[in-house]
């Protein structure tokens, strides 16, 4: 039987994946744990935690390893994980992905950010910092991302044998999908290869942020305003979906647009911003202006609806979003 190179107080070593739902964290956590069963002769549980059940929606899966004289009576989620599975980067504008890891803690990215550049964009004081370009390497294999990031966290779990995984790979997929095996191995192969890893010791005098559970209320019986006020009523023109994009998203090009609103007609979101102008012969028309990102959350259904590619499906490139973004004009709207 392997030997876990970390446990904690309950005797688990603990991994906790942060991801959106369409890119297969769910799939992953549960052939990771199966491979960590199977391969390595360990105790293992995998569940998963998630609110609404629809692709862009944030998902945790949450994995336990322990010897086997340790019983699992823990199902709880996964607060103080030893490895952090972070398979959408944009996920920290909104969640602390980083929440409650050591200072010993690995945080796995799937990112083409260098280890010093995440560190400092998600201000972590220490730990090692894992790098996998996954979404890349998915669109190359025309695979899916978890596969990449497997690869990736069986190199960063020595107690795990990769040879398990792909026999779990095919096992999980040759039935259904016997089309999917040879990508998915090599998309697997190449996270396993091609991550990336850089440790941070704490600066001296300095200690990790005390742990918080989740669960701890914000408002309390102290800090709720007076009377019970809801001072931040929920509203739709204030959200912000780019954390849904996968790492695709629309490009407008305006030039080649004849303004016939078939995007607009099959866009779950209203992203698309018209104003209205004369045209040639001094009609009022409306005409398309360009793309509140905001809202966007690169299904590219609009894609396949234009009908001169005036838009086009293109990997999403830090910054674009902000640059080209045009905005919606709610006038109510206090932001």
């Amino acid at each position: 039987m392997v030997q876990l190179p970390k446990l904690n107080e309950l005797g688990f070593f603990e991994i906790r994946l942060e991801s959106i739902g369409g890119l297969g964290a769910n799939l992953a956590g549960k052939m990771l744990a199966e491979a960590g069963v199977e391969g390595a002769g360990l105790n293992g549980v995998s569940f998963s935690s998630y609110g609404s059940e629809k692709k862009g929606s944030p998902v945790k899966a949450h994995i336990r390893f322990c010897d086997l004289d340790t019983p699992i009576r823990d199902t709880s989620p996964v607060e103080r994980p030893h490895i952090v599975g972070i398979f959408q980067e944009a996920l920290a504008k909104t969640v602390n992905v980083i929440s409650g890891i050591y200072e010993d803690s690995t945080v796995l990215v799937n990112s083409r950010k260098t280890p010093q550049q995440l560190k400092e964009k998600m201000k972590l004081i220490g730990g090692t910092i894992a790098v996998i370009d996954a979404t890349g390497i998915a669109l190359e294999e025309k695979n899916r991302v978890n596969m990449a990031m497997l690869g990736a966290m069986f190199r960063l779990c020595p107690f795990l044998d990769p040879e398990t995984m792909k026999d779990v790979i095919r096992k999980s997929l040759e039935k259904k999908y016997p089309q999917t095996v040879a990508p998915a191995l090599a998309t697997f192969e190449r996270g396993y290869n091609e991550v990336v890893f850089e440790t941070f010791a704490l600066p001296e005098g300095v200690s990790m942020p005390a742990f918080v559970r989740a669960d701890t209320p914000v408002l309390g019986y102290e800090t709720q305003p007076i009377g019970g006020i809801v001072i931040n009523p929920g509203n739709s023109i204030l959200k912000d979906l780019s954390i849904s994009r996968s790492g695709m998203m629309p490009h407008f090009k305006e030039e080649t647009c004849i303004h016939c609103a078939q995007c607009d007609n099959v866009c779950p979101d209203n992203c698309f911003v018209w104003e209205e102008r004369p045209d040639k012969k001094g009609r009022p028309q409306m005409f398309l202006k360009g793309i509140d990102y905001q809202y966007c959350k690169g299904c590219l259904k609009c894609i396949h609806a234009c009908p001169t590619d005036a838009l086009s499906g293109e990997r999403e490139e830090e910054g674009y979003a902000d640059s080209h973004r045009v905005p919606h004009l709610f006038d109510l709207a206090i932001r």
